[in-house]
This record gives C-alpha cells, structure tokens and sequence, in this order.
C-alpha cells in the first residue's frame, strides 16, 4: 500500500516568509490603489516566489500494514476460585485464542492478573494496572479491542476509556451465576490496644447479599450466630441480628498481642465461607502495675531496689522498711518511731490481691507479720500472684521465711551456710536458655586487670564481683545462676498459678555501684519481676508468629535444646512444614512467604499461636458476587458488551471496522486497525527552480511592459 501527501519545506524561516507575503499584499494594495496598469502581472510574480520559498513537495510513502493487537485479561484473583469460575475462565480463554487465530492479521496478548497478595494495603483484584503496563508497549492505532474473562469484581476500573490512550472496544465475558447470594461479616470497629483486665468491644455486621449487586437489601432480616476466639479458644456465641451493628464485649487477659477471631455461621446462601470471618490483633497493655517491698531492716541495697522501682512510671510503688524489731524497748516515744504505722491488716489481709508483685528484702520473722499473713502470702502466690525475695545473711538461720508458711512456696533450702568472699555471679547452662538470663551482657575488665583489693583477674569476668552467698539446696524450680562452688545463686519456680523467684544474695546493689565496672542490675532486676508477672516476651516456652513485609516470622523459644517442627496451617486449609534455625541460645525462627489473606495457624504439636494476614474487610470478598455493573459504563462507551458465559454459547469473533456495530446476538467485534509501517519514501519537487525563475521573470516584465504603455 502507498499513499501521497502535500508537505512543505520553506527555504527560509516561517516568520520571514509570512512578512515578506505580507510586504506584497501592502505593495499590492498601493498598487490597487493608485490604479496601477500591471497589478496583475505584478502580483502573480510574487505568489510565484513567495510559493517558490515555500518550497512544496509532493510525498509518496511505501507502507506495510501491521498486524492488530488484541489483549485478553484472564482474571486470576482469589474471588474466581468460587464455584465454576475457574474453570469457565480458563474455558473462555482457550476459546478466545483459537477464534482470534483465525482472524488474518491479529496478534493475541494474554494477560493473567489478580493472583497473590497486592503490595498496596487492601487493594482488591487489580486486573488494570498489568493491563496499563501492556498496553504501553503497542501503539494506540494497533490496538484492536481488550476482553476481560472476570467475575466483574473488578477494584482498578478506570473511570474513561480515553483515559487507558485506546480507541477500541473493551468487552467483559462474565464467570459466575445469575442471582447469587451470600453472607458476609463485617466488623465496622475494632480496638488495636487496651489495657488488660478492662472490658472492650468490637462491633460486627452480618449481613446476607440477595438481589442484584448495587441494589441489594441489607437491612434487618433474622438473625444468625457469631462465635468469638480469642488467642484460640471459644469465650462467646451469641445470636446477632442480620442487617445490624452488634457489640460484642471482650477482655483482654494478658500483655501482649491477642488474636480474636468472629465468625459468622452459614447462611442461606453461600459463595464462599471466607468472608464469614475476620481476624484481628488486639495488643494488651497495663495500666499500672502495683509492687509491694517489705525490706526487713535499712541496708546499703535498699535504696538500689527502690530507685529502679521508682524509675519506671508505670509501677506503683508500696515500699515499707522495719526500722527496729518489736522486741526492742528503749522508751524512745512512739511518734518518733515511723511517719506512719505499718498497715498489715490491709495489706496482707484487705487489698494482698490488687498487687501484681510483692518483694521481700533480706526479711526476717521478728513478729511484725504474723503466719497468718505469710499464710496468705503463699496461698496469693498458689493462686496466680508473684513472689520475690532477695535474702540476707538470717536465711541461713531459723528465723528464715523459709520456716515460716511461706517456706511451702519457695524453691530454695536453707543450708545454714554463708559464703564470705568475692566471686562473680555466673549465669548457668540452662540460664543460658532462659529468657530471664539469657544475653546478658557486662565485662568491663580484660585478662590481667586489677580488682580494687590488688589481686590480678585471672580471666575477663563479665560483670563485677558480689561477697556475700547465702548457700541453699534446690528443692524445686530452675537454676539460672550461680555463684560460690556453682551453688545456687538465683532460682525461678512455678508454684500453682503463680511464679516465685530467690536471689541468694543481698550483694547485687554493687553493680548499681559501678563496683569493677558493675553489671545489667537494672535489666536482670527488670527482667525477673515481668517473667513473675507473667510477661508473654519472657515465657520460657513460647511459639509466636507475626506478619511483615510478607512473611510470617515465627519465634520458638524453649529451654530444649532440640525442637520439633512447626506445621503451619493457611487461611485456604493446605499446611506447610517448617524447619526452624537456631537464633541464639534457647531461641529458633522460621519465615514463611504470605500468599493469602487471613487466619494462620502455627503449632509444633505442644504449643499452638495464631497471627493473621490482611485487612479486616477483605475488599476482594466483601461482595463475591458476580455482576458486571461494575465495568458496564465502560464497555458501553467504548462499543462492548457484557456477555455471562453460564448457560450461553461462546461467542463468535468478528473484525469490524472502526464505524460499525462491535457486537451482535451471538458475536463480539475487535476493530479493524490502521497500524503500518513506512518502508519507503518519494519526494517530488513541485515548483522546480528553473522553471520558478523563467516564470517569475516573464511576469514581471509582462507587469513593466503593461505599466510602460
């Protein structure tokens, strides 16, 4: 195929042609208007040059047509795996190849879209923005039409076809069923924290999708059951009604994330049970934590535990020290003795229960608390409170809570022995392992230093020197430290419901000191007063997962040294097995890539957790019925159609040019492209120089002469 066309080159600049024409017209005019003899001539001589500068050419091109492009996006989203979809896509699709290979002159490009987990937050199935991309790559008068093989749950329509650059037909071959329904839950407000013990609420909608998409009837219509888990286990079922905001009340039981999962029972109809339940996050934080320290008499370490206490504003402290025992009478008057009496009664009687830890510093019996509030003490910690004492040198003898009722609690015996002298506190092989002690870090000396009383360090200690070992028999419980002859230094124990911890040694404020480059008192002491209060970050045997950047990151930590495999269980059912990696001592991971939205389950056949993927309201399900509302407006102004394959034949492909109808009864239409490609070109002077110049000549003098009479 050729075509001709008129192009102009100028010899000289547009704007110098356009004042030099404009020159003749005044010349002319003048002439006009003086009545001149030879205007004519006069003026046919300029047009002939001012043509001449003008320079036209007559262009023949060569041209090879191009073939025309058609795009068919499959829609691969998790929506089409509902009933049929799947199947009638990847029929529609083989169909669409084989009839657009008989078309002469026609290239196919299929685009496979919507599958796996979008990087945007919540964004539905995205079948236009791979489209866009594609389309970049072929020239807009190539481009011959675009049919969608989708359920038409489409979250990227553009809102124009002129805003995709295409001037060709955009039909939609819709997968599904005519007059579908469904149930979906919503939850329209969720907390993301609160503080633990206190009541919170989630609220939910349950509602039953009937009618056509758009227009359906979402008001009040019967009720149905939705069951609450909370971290795995069922806490509430109750019957809500369809079409209305509930609240559901919860609490949470501890710090830390909990996972609560609502759902919905079946209605009456169904496409998919997937948008029946939701998953969220819930983090549990403490309102103030209220400790309780009894110091038995006014030493150097008191002030230490106090200061670290105080430095943390979430803990409410409720310090006493006995000053004197009650036995000593000197006739000093009472008011003189304290500020204010020491209410025994109300606190190891009245309100033991409102604090989350009581510590007992280098206490003694000495008849300020009698056993019938050490009685309760113990019987606090049985039912799920904390206990901790840091002894002094009377442990070792009988006036040792250890022989009171307290002594049934704790996990250190007595020996009667004291050690006198300096060693380092030592953190053992299973303190190691546990979190309490795990990676704790000093060392301030290096081999060869020297200790403030002239001797040499033998070795780089990690931390500063105690000197004073109160010795004790394990009689239950874990050892993490140790100190003279690796006897027991610091011992942890589960008792009932609650957890009791004992520091043999009344020597740790010479870390606080800076005493040989003191030591972690601060995080060990901090440490060892969450794990009592039942911090999830320091349970020993712990299984946690999160979702971030894509993966699910899961933590097993465990005082074992060998561990089992994780199994993980995805939202669609299918499990995976896992094998974790050591990550420090007493500390293992695996990551898992997130392909789908929804409820993970972990477990290791001991320990189960949960973590949940995506958003709250899943825009992909929140209505899984197939409609093609949504793309209508578009393919009506670009000439398609909407075509629902169940229970109708396949339809026919035509080339149609670009005036004509773009489908029919049985048929749809991709336009007939004016795509080409220029393989040669033939310039063809008008106005030959010569020719211009003999012209422009005898003109003029034709203009002289008749002037001349």
């Amino acid at each position: 195929m050729s075509a001709l066309s008129l192009q102009w080159a100028p010899l000289i600049p547009a704007a110098l042609l356009a004042v030099l024409a404009g020159l003749a017209v005044v010349l002319l005019a003048l002439a006009l208007w003086r009545r001149a003899s030879g205007v004519f001539w006069r003026g046919t001589a300029f047009a002939i040059l001012l043509l001449a500068l003008a320079n036209p050419s007559l262009v023949e091109e060569q041209r090879d047509p191009l073939s025309d492009v058609v795009f068919v996006v499959a829609d691969e989203s998790s929506s089409q795996a509902i009933g049929e979809r799947r199947g009638q896509t990847e029929t529609a699709v083989d169909h669409l190849l084989e009839e657009l290979a008989l078309l002469p002159d026609t290239e196919v490009r299929l685009v496979r879209a919507g599958a796996g987990r979008s990087t945007l937050e919540d964004a539905g199935t995205r079948l236009f923005a791979p489209l866009r991309q594609a389309l970049a790559k072929v020239p807009r008068q190539r481009i011959a039409g675009i049919i969608l093989v989708s359920d038409g749950q489409i979250h990227d329509l553009p809102e124009t076809v002129e805003s995709l650059g295409i001037e060709a037909p955009v039909h939609l071959l819709l997968t599904g069923e005519e007059d579908e329904g469904d149930r979906r839950l919503m939850v329209t407000q969720a907390p993301s924290f609160g503080i633990v013990g206190d009541q919170l609420t989630v609220k939910v909608r349950v509602d039953d999708l009937i009618g056509a998409v758009g227009e359906e009837d979402t008001g009040p219509r019967g009720s149905g059951r939705v069951i609450l888990r909370q971290d795995g286990e069922v806490t509430q079922s109750l019957d809500v009604r369809i079409g209305v905001e509930q609240e559901i009340p919860f609490e949470l039981d501890h710090r830390g994330p909990s996972v609560l999962e609502i759902e919905a029972s079946p209605g009456p109809e169904e496409l998919t049970l997937a948008n029946n339940r939701a998953a969220l996050v819930v983090n549990g934080v403490r309102d103030r934590l209220r400790v309780l320290l009894v110091s038995g008499e006014p030493h150097a370490g008191e002030r230490a535990w106090r200061n670290i206490l105080k430095s943390d504003p979430s803990v409410d402290l409720v310090h006493f020290t006995i000053l004197r025992p009650p036995e000593k009478q000197d006739g000093t008057p009472i008011r003189e003795l304290s500020l204010i009496a020491f209410p025994t009664r109300e606190l190891f009687e009245i309100k033991l229960d409102e604090f989350d830890l009581i510590i007992f510093d280098r206490y003694r019996r000495r008849g300020v608390l009698p056993s019938i509030y050490l009685e309760n003490v113990a019987d606090y910690v049985e039912k799920g409170g904390a206990l901790f004492e840091a002894v002094g040198p009377t442990f070792a003898t009988p006036l040792s809570l250890y022989r009171t009722p307290l002594g049934r609690v704790l996990p250190g015996e007595p020996t009667g022995q004291i050690f006198e002298g300096g060693f380092y506190p030592e953190v053992t092989e299973l303190g190691r392992r546990h979190p309490v002690t795990a990676g704790l870090d000093g060392g301030s000396l290096t081999d060869g230093a020297t200790l403030t009383d002239g001797t040499e360090a033998a070795a780089a200690p990690p931390w500063g020197r105690w000197f004073r070992h109160i010795d004790a028999d394990r009689s239950r419980g874990a050892i993490v430290m140790q100190g003279v002859e690796d006897r027991p230094l610091l011992l942890l124990d589960r008792v009932g419901e609650g957890r009791v911890a004992q520091l043999m040694s009344d020597h740790m404020w010479l870390w606080s000191r800076g005493f040989e480059g003191g030591g972690p008192q601060a995080e060990l002491l901090r440490r060892i007063s969450h794990w009592l209060m039942k911090e999830p970050d320091l349970e020993e045997e712990d299984l946690r997962a999160r979702v971030r950047g894509g993966q699910l990151q899961i933590t097993r930590r465990s005082l074992a040294e060998e561990l089992p495999g994780i199994t993980v269980t995805l939202p669609s059912g299918e499990q995976r097995s896992l094998t974790l990696t050591p990550d420090g001592p007493g500390r293992a991971g695996a990551l898992l890539a997130v392909e789908e939205d929804g409820l993970y389950q972990i477990t290791d056949g001991t320990l189960t957790t949960l973590a949940a993927a995506g958003p709250l309201n899943p825009l992909e399900l929140r209505d899984p019925r197939s409609s093609g509302a949504l793309v209508q407006p578009l393919t009506r102004e670009s000439g398609g159609t909407v075509r629902r394959l169940a229970g109708q034949d396949l339809p026919e492909l035509r080339k149609v040019s670009a005036t004509r109808d773009r489908f029919g009864r049985n048929w749809i239409g991709v336009k007939r492209g004016d795509g080409y490609v220029v393989t040669g070109v033939l310039q063809i002077p008008l106005l030959p120089a010569l020719l211009v110049l003999l012209v422009a000549l005898g003109t003029a003098v034709l203009a002289w002469q008749r002037e001349g009479r």
